[in-house]
């Protein structure tokens, strides 16, 4: 199932029958790999993890935010905040789409002051989900600092906005999908695939 949210896939709908042709970016191992060095950048680029809150934005950035928060307990041996930070009514685009967002409870660790929110999603595209999540964090109150992780950065990014920790780095025609499996989210196994044209 193709994923249709605009961090994926900005291009004209599909005109014809003929599939995409699959690539295999990362696998399970190659995902653990990313996720585990991302966590070692946090630990390493923040002295307070106590301060640290994980947010996650719905549904699989939330999945990557308590993998990362494992990998940090593990070898920490400290406990991180995690949340989730629903954007669906923060994106500039909610009152030109055809259909309603889907909107999921944001929660997270309050008060935000003096404590660095890490933004957590799947795939950085234009940036325009980061810049609502942000909007949506300014609504808990005003953290001392706001960074993000992401698994894959493909480019082409619309607002000033860069990834503070990345998996992989990915180039990718504006008309190729990125689509993002995790078994605990899409019941398949871990897996990031290119959909060419």
């Amino acid at each position: 199932m193709l994923m249709n949210d605009t961090k994926h896939n900005t291009g004209p709908a599909r005109t014809n029958a003929t599939p995409p042709a699959s690539v295999p970016v990362m696998d399970a191992d190659a995902i653990r790999r990313a996720l585990q060095r991302i966590a070692h950048e946090i630990v390493e680029r923040n002295s307070e993890l106590k301060a640290i809150v994980l947010a996650g934005i719905p549904s699989r950035g939330v999945e990557i935010a308590r993998r990362i928060a494992e990998f940090v307990r593990a070898g920490e041996k400290m406990d991180v905040e995690t949340g989730v930070i629903d954007v669906a009514m923060h994106r500039d685009d909610v009152g030109t789409r055809a259909e309603l967002p889907v909107v999921r409870e944001s929660k997270l660790p309050l008060p935000l002051e003096q404590r660095t929110v890490i933004i957590v999603d799947d795939v950085l595209f234009t940036g325009r989900t980061v810049r609502a999540a942000m909007d949506a964090i300014s609504s808990f109150g005003r953290p001392a600092r706001i960074q993000l992780a992401v698994l894959v950065d493909r480019g082409h990014r619309e607002l000033p906005i860069r990834a503070d920790y990345v998996g992989k780095n990915l180039p990718t025609a504006t008309r190729e999908q990125i689509q993002v499996r995790l078994a605990n989210v899409d019941n398949e196994p871990d897996a990031v695939w290119l959909l060419k044209e």
